[in-house]
């Protein structure tokens, strides 16, 4: 039975898991290394319910009750109540590990714990651990407050009653669950991000502009948002990693990042969180780079 979540990492898919964690009743422990990230992490979920208030989606005391649930801290061992602990730090394997390393020895020994990973092998993670059989996949789509779909993804390993809490748990939270198999990048990502890579190869062969490319898409294939868009909203250094690892785990040329997605990531520009990527957000109105 969960009661407390743990999250690692109040980053944006951290504290959006963390928002919509203690909307649903649970108590949340959001651990960062940093408090000012906590701090910001925290001032960003706030933000979010009040949004959510003045959509008429939630009341005032149901924004101050969440919010109550929620408490930040820097030392790892307020880990040690909690049921369940997802990783959402950032998607580079050796963090990952370097965490888990770090939390498992203050984990109840009944205690699950899950990655937010959008890539990576769920074995393999887990195999780092003390406890493979209590470990999974659970990832979240970005905004987290906002996306109906999670990811579950077992690993060759993953109990079946991990399987099934973390499954209770996913549906508590007003989501709807698609399974994935245990390959590079899953389902969503795997369709998704090729799309994006190929949207970038457009653009990069001269095709069309940015603005060509994703007003073609957004009105020609009827998508919300236009691939350079999101990309830019996803942040192209997370792009990269994830054709990374969709070429070096498939091994298909097809999967080969485009040579402009990574002279980006180079330059620093990872879209809208650095205030330039294949927009320029710097301004009033984002401006095409290219």
């Amino acid at each position: 039975m969960i009661k407390n979540v743990g999250i690692v990492g109040a980053g944006q898919m951290g504290c959006g898991i963390a928002h919509v964690s203690a909307l649903a009743g649970y108590t949340v422990t959001l651990y960062d290394l940093s408090s000012e990230r906590i701090e910001a992490g925290l001032a960003t979920i706030n933000g979010n319910l009040a949004r959510q208030v003045s959509n008429g989606k939630l009341t005032d005391e149901e924004r101050r009750d969440t919010l109550a649930r929620i408490s930040g801290s820097v030392d790892v061992n307020d880990l040690a109540p909690t049921d369940l602990v997802i990783e959402a730090a950032t998607e580079d394997e050796s963090v990952k590990r370097k965490i888990f390393g770090k939390i498992c020895p203050v984990l109840k020994p009944e205690a699950l714990l899950a990655t937010n990973t959008s890539s990576l092998s769920i074995t393999r993670l887990a195999a780092s651990t003390d406890r493979p059989e209590q470990f999974m996949g659970i990832h979240f789509m970005n905004p987290v407050p906002v996306m109906k779909l999670v990811e579950l993804v077992r690993g060759i390993a993953t109990g079946e009653k991990t399987f099934k809490t973390a499954k209770d748990f996913v549906a508590s939270l007003d989501k709807t669950v698609t399974v994935a198999e245990d390959f590079p990048a899953f389902i969503v990502n795997r369709i998704l991000l090729p799309m994006i890579n190929e949207a970038i190869y457009t653009l990069y062969e001269g095709v069309g502009s940015v603005d060509a490319i994703d007003t073609a898409m957004k009105l020609g294939a009827n998508h919300p948002m236009g691939p350079l868009q999101l990309a830019d909203f996803i942040g192209l250094d997370t792009c990269l990693s994830i054709m990374q690892v969709l070429h070096d785990g498939l091994a298909d040329s097809k999967y080969r990042p485009c040579p402009l997605l990574v002279k980006y990531v180079e330059a620093g520009w990872l879209g809208r969180k650095s205030g330039r990527g294949f927009y320029d957000y710097r301004g009033e109105v984002p401006v095409p780079t290219r």
